[in-house]
């Protein structure tokens, strides 16, 4: 089976009418997280993603106050607009400094500090980050909508933000909606309580952290929501397992990387890379309707096709499994 086909494999979120490819470009990076990306550079990774078979597009208004936003799209502006899918969040609102000095390194992003974040999960916050976002982006709607991090802010995302977001769902401006976190405990609650089609988490289900399986995917599984998976690599760490490498944007600990080795050790024995593992262990769930790769270059666009495309023997699985198995219970 092609490259194409593999990453391209449609699959419906929920039940709702939207559909996601396997492999969904996180455009995170494209916002200069952590580091400056250039405009053609950015445009030729999302063309990349596009030739790879990608249809699915994931941006937000925090990742580089608004620049992941923007560049994304104008890639995808001259695109079909019902051949892709394309999310964004709520619940930061950007508003313009006054006295603008500096940069927002300080969040994660090598842009200039022109704006300030507000968080909002007010009804009215909502509906002005979807128009916000819409302008940014210049195209006529967004696909998925999703409350963004809203981890300290739960009681206004439930009793607003979500409500919100259900009725931009009914009256058509939105066609799914969701949560995106990078925990279980609050995004399975919104999974028990509300509505959503899919949540979006982010490096708690990988093959160092298991636990969006304890309870998150069976409920999900269990509402006819869905899943798309963020994070497979826990922000390099399963890329790269080495000394110096990072878990969840800091150093891992010995104890960690003496793991992703291991697990690097068990893939070499089937001559499987532990990228490949890393980025299709989410896809066995079948609550779980993609996976989302941030991506800056064309070249890891290409390594997460290829590796997507590269054959796991169920033998090898079986061994990661014990092999966690065994790390939980020790």
């Amino acid at each position: 089976m092609s490259s194409l086909q593999t990453s391209g494999r449609l699959r419906l979120l929920g039940r709702s009418r939207v559909q996601v490819t396997r492999l969904a470009l996180g455009a995170a990076p494209l916002g200069n997280l952590f580091t400056q990306v250039g405009d053609d550079e950015a445009r030729a990774t999302v063309d990349a993603a596009w030739e790879a078979g990608v249809r699915t597009f994931d941006t937000a208004p925090h990742y580089g106050l608004g620049l992941s936003e923007r560049r994304l799209g104008a890639a995808l502006r001259e695109r079909p607009r019902d051949a892709y899918t394309l999310s964004t969040k709520v619940g930061r609102l950007l508003r313009p400094k006054h006295d603008p000095t500096g940069n927002d390194l300080a969040h994660g992003f090598a842009v200039p500090a022109t704006h300030e974040r507000v968080w909002d999960f007010s009804a009215d916050g909502v509906r002005r980050s979807i128009e916000e976002s819409l302008t940014r982006l210049g195209l006529d709607r967004i696909d998925i909508a999703y409350l963004h991090d809203p981890d300290d802010h739960e009681r206004q995302a439930f009793a607003t933000g979500y409500p919100a977001l259900e009725r931009l769902r009914a009256e058509g401006v939105v066609r799914a909606i969701g949560a995106g976190m990078n925990q279980t405990a609050m995004l399975t609650r919104f999974l028990r309580e509300t509505d959503v089609d899919v949540v979006l988490l982010a490096g708690r289900y990988s093959l160092l952290d298991r636990s969006g399986g304890d309870a998150l995917l069976p409920e999900a599984e269990r509402r006819g929501a869905s899943v798309l998976v963020g994070g497979v690599f826990n922000s390099g760490l399963l890329a790269d397992p080495r000394p110096g490498a990072t878990f969840d944007y800091a150093p891992a600990s010995p104890q960690l990387l003496e793991r992703a080795l291991r697990l690097k050790a068990l893939c070499a024995e089937y001559d499987v890379p532990l990228r490949a593992a890393a980025l299709q262990f989410p896809l066995r769930q079948r609550a779980v309707a993609g996976v989302l790769v941030g991506a800056r270059t064309p070249a890891e666009i290409a390594d997460a096709r290829t590796m997507l495309d590269v054959r796991v023997p169920d033998a090898l699985w079986d061994a990661l499994d014990a092999y966690a198995h065994e790390w939980v219970t020790a």
